[in-house]
């Protein structure tokens, strides 16, 4: 039981470590514009347009998911490498 919490900890340190390095933000942040952008047009397309208010909880969430989702993939490929490399 202790070397899982031990693992899940290391693990954890790692993803963390990961999700900063190796330009994970910076391709992260430029997917978030991209897709958040594309995405706020399509769903708040008229508000950006100044035809309606503008709900600035789902603009903001609109670019964090995105940014989540690829930092996510980034640090699970990672994970998933350093787990299979041989020590």
């Amino acid at each position: 039981m202790g070397f899982s919490i031990m693992s899940q900890t290391t693990s954890w340190k790692a993803a963390c470590r990961y999700a900063v390095s190796d330009g994970v933000p910076r391709r992260s942040l430029f997917v978030a514009l991209v897709v958040g952008t594309l995405l706020n047009f399509i769903n708040q397309g008229d508000a950006l347009l100044g035809a309606a208010p503008i709900n600035w909880i789902k603009l903001v969430l609109t670019y964090l998911v995105p940014y989540a989702v690829c930092t996510y993939g980034s640090v699970s490929s990672q994970l998933l490498v350093r787990q299979r490399k041989p020590e």
